[in-house]
């Protein structure tokens, strides 16, 4: 007579594991809005930039801060902040997390000026970074190990949820209500996620955390800060020459020069730079910031584009986004049929050539072309996307050891929101740089004062025309001609730098890797003497 076998041993407690699926839907709505204020916030550029009562009259330089200051807080603080959690307790991490984030939203909804809302913003950053690495720590503590892979599925998806519903949503609020709803709206879904959280949710912590690197933390940040400001400034002065432009880029440089040397020889670095020594891991890690440099750059002038130049209203232009998501959805989890064929090499370089062509496509755009073709140009542009981001992160996890899969995850999100940043400031610049060029000579006639803040960007130079009435008119179609002029030359640098991604990962990504079917055949083929 045999003994009954034992029955399998979990990991999860019982109690914890039948409630997972209800604990997964609390993180995801963590995670949601985290994401989605990022995406929710492009659509209202416009209508933040207009003057009160509309909007607080931001020029295009604090409307590119409002968007970095969240961004580069965010990825400055995300390593920290997920050993915060191991430390502290993830549900602790979390809730603290996301009363921040809400707190800083409820602050950025009735900011009475454009610096204000750029420090309420950097508020929310802080909270997300405490939000985002908890989440997926706290998810791989209520799943048994063969439910993980689905699970990580599934809250992955809701990023790319929250990139398509937040245009739209951005766009409905803007419709009905001001300005300040986008970030408002952040409240009770904080409220409800915090009260299910305590509810359903169990704490886990790391027996064995890692130590925090606040000098990391800070020259990050601090090199990351001074090396946008640089940029966005030469933008503002459109001239990338000036002397605050090249010192103050040049100390962002310099400053994160000393970082990578203090990390090379901290203990308990933020960021190991040693998987930089894997050069198939650095050009993955490249790629996927290129990718978000240009999605953020080009959604940056693609608002402008569709509401003061074709007059589309907030949640038109949400609409007329949604291709761009959408695709990033439909293909994403089918870009791994391309990788199986044609390997990571050929799939990524196409995706990135891709995303170059749609650029470059921008830059045949007019104030009469049919709307369609920006529709064909979004959709293409997200199915590039899709196919460069999904195999880029899979290489990057299966760049480096298993044991070190949290870092590589923790890495490419930094690099993501680094890359976007740097598109948003450098894109903007260009953008800037080229308008104030191009409508420089029909400003002759205003006085010197409004001709510097009316050249800045084309809300700005339609407002002055409002005000002056009648003798404003030909400013409008003056206006409309140098921002469709900057938007062809930056849609150009843009696909320079796709260009430039799709070399770095031709030459460093790996081809296709033979099937074992494959790899049984060559075996069979090859001589004995030979093996």
């Amino acid at each position: 007579m045999t003994s009954p076998a034992a029955p399998a041993r979990h990991r999860v407690p019982e109690a914890v594991h039948r409630r997972r699926w209800a604990i997964l839907g609390v993180l995801m709505l963590s995670l949601l809005i985290v994401v989605l204020d990022n995406s929710i916030l492009n659509v209202a550029i416009k209508t933040i930039s207009t003057p009160a009562p509309t909007g607080l009259g931001a020029t295009q330089s604090e409307l590119e801060w409002a968007i970095n200051s969240y961004t580069l807080v965010f990825a400055g603080l995300l390593f920290s902040a997920g050993l915060l959690g191991d430390r502290l307790g993830r549900k602790k991490v979390l809730i603290g997390g996301l009363v921040v984030f809400g707190a800083g939203s409820a602050l950025a909804a009735f900011s009475g000026s454009p610096a204000e809302l750029i420090g309420f913003r950097a508020v929310m950053g802080s909270g997300a970074a405490l939000v985002m690495p908890a989440t997926l720590a706290v998810l791989m503590n209520v799943f048994e190990r063969d439910e993980q892979p689905k699970a990580i599925g599934i809250w992955a998806g809701g990023v790319g949820l929250a990139i398509a519903i937040g245009p739209i949503t951005g766009g409905f609020l803007l419709d009905h209500f001001w300005w300040g709803s986008v970030f408002l709206v952040n409240v009770p879904i904080v409220v409800l996620a915090v009260a299910l959280m305590l509810w359903l949710v169990p704490d886990s912590r790391d027996p064995n955390p890692g130590r925090i690197d606040p000098v990391g933390v800070v020259l990050s940040v601090t090199g990351l800060v001074l090396l946008v400001y640089g940029i966005i400034k030469g933008g503002q002065l459109a001239d990338f020459t000036d002397v605050t432009v090249v010192s103050t880029v040049g100390a962002g440089l310099a400053v994160l020069a000393a970082f990578v040397v203090f990390e090379k020889r901290s203990d308990h670095p933020s960021i190991d730079v040693a998987y930089f020594k894997n050069k198939v891991f650095s050009a993955a890690v490249v790629a996927i910031a290129l990718v978000f440099f240009a999605l953020m750059g080009v959604t940056f002038f693609a608002v402008f584009y569709t509401q003061s130049v074709r007059g589309y209203s907030p949640l038109e232009t949400g609409l007329l986004l949604l291709p761009l998501a959408a695709t990033q959805m439909l293909f994403a989890p089918r870009a791994r049929l391309l990788v199986d064929r044609f390997g990571y090499r050929t799939t990524t370089t196409a995706g990135l050539l891709v995303l170059a062509a749609t650029l470059a496509a921008f830059a045949t755009l007019d104030g009469d072309t049919p709307i369609w073709i920006l529709e064909v140009v979004f959709f293409l542009m997200g199915a590039g996307m899709a196919h460069v981001m999904t195999p880029v992160s899979v290489v990057i996890m299966q760049a480096l050891p298993r044991e070190k899969a949290g870092s590589a995850s923790a890495l490419s999100n930094v690099f993501r929101q680094v890359g976007g940043a740097l598109g948003i400031a450098v894109l903007g610049s260009v953008l800037s740089a080229a308008y104030r060029n191009g409508i420089e000579d029909d400003l002759g006639l205003l006085p010197p004062g409004l001709r510097h803040a009316a050249g800045e960007s084309i809300e700005a130079t339609l407002a002055v025309a409002d005000r002056l009435g009648a003798r404003g008119e030909p400013l409008i179609g003056a206006a409309d001609d140098a921002f469709l002029h900057a938007m062809h030359v930056t849609a150009l640098w843009g696909a320079g730098v796709a260009v430039l991604g799709a070399v770095v990962v031709a030459v460093f990504l790996p081809g296709r890797t033979p099937t074992p079917e494959e790899e049984e055949e060559k075996q069979e083929l090859t001589p004995a003497t030979d093996r």
